[in-house]
């Protein structure tokens, strides 16, 4: 797939075929493209939790989603946890911090990441739904996610059964100023 039609093709997908599961092939392709993704100095602080037992999606929905991200999700094979490393992107080998921005290098450093992965699936044939709205106390305690790791979103994968239209995006001159 070119790469344009790639992005124009990602959407946030909320239905999901339940019979088509998304094999360790795939997955390991899809994290391979989050891994190039640029970091702060090369940190590389991403780190992915994948979740694809029916039992325990079903729990994790439970627990650890709002009843409308849980329904969102009901039918994706595949959660992925998205964290990062704290203090570390943006930070020098002192431990301060390299400028006001703090963690909010490891943050913007996860993005590019998880954009990589996004748009990987995408080129896979596979969708998405990113959701930040979820209960990261109750996904440390699930998953035994360290105390050094910054919860960030849960990203369901799977093979989309709708396709929703692209909303309305703001125009380059609503966006961009040049100097």
């Amino acid at each position: 797939m070119e790469f344009q039609e790639v992005v124009e093709l990602r959407r946030s997908v909320r239905k999901y075929d339940p019979d088509k599961k998304v094999d360790e092939a795939t997955l390991n392709q899809i994290f391979e493209a989050a891994i190039l993704a640029p970091s702060w100095k090369n940190s590389q602080t991403a780190r992915y939790y994948v979740i694809q037992s029916e039992e325990t999606l079903a729990r994790f929905k439970e627990a650890c989603l709002p009843p409308f991200n849980a329904k969102n999700s009901a039918d994706a094979p595949v959660l992925i946890v998205t964290t990062f490393v704290k203090n570390d992107s943006g930070f020098n080998p002192d431990g301060e911090p390299t400028n006001e921005l703090g963690n909010g290098w490891g943050l913007y450093d996860l993005g590019l990441h998880n954009e990589n992965l996004i748009l990987k699936a995408i080129d896979l044939g596979l969708d998405t739904l990113v959701m930040g709205i979820r209960d990261a106390d109750k996904i440390r305690e699930m998953l035994s996610i360290s105390q050094d790791e910054t919860i960030v979103s849960v990203i369901a994968l799977g093979y989309g059964t709708q396709e929703p239209k692209m909303p309305k995006r703001k125009t380059v001159a609503e966006i961009v100023k040049f100097f």
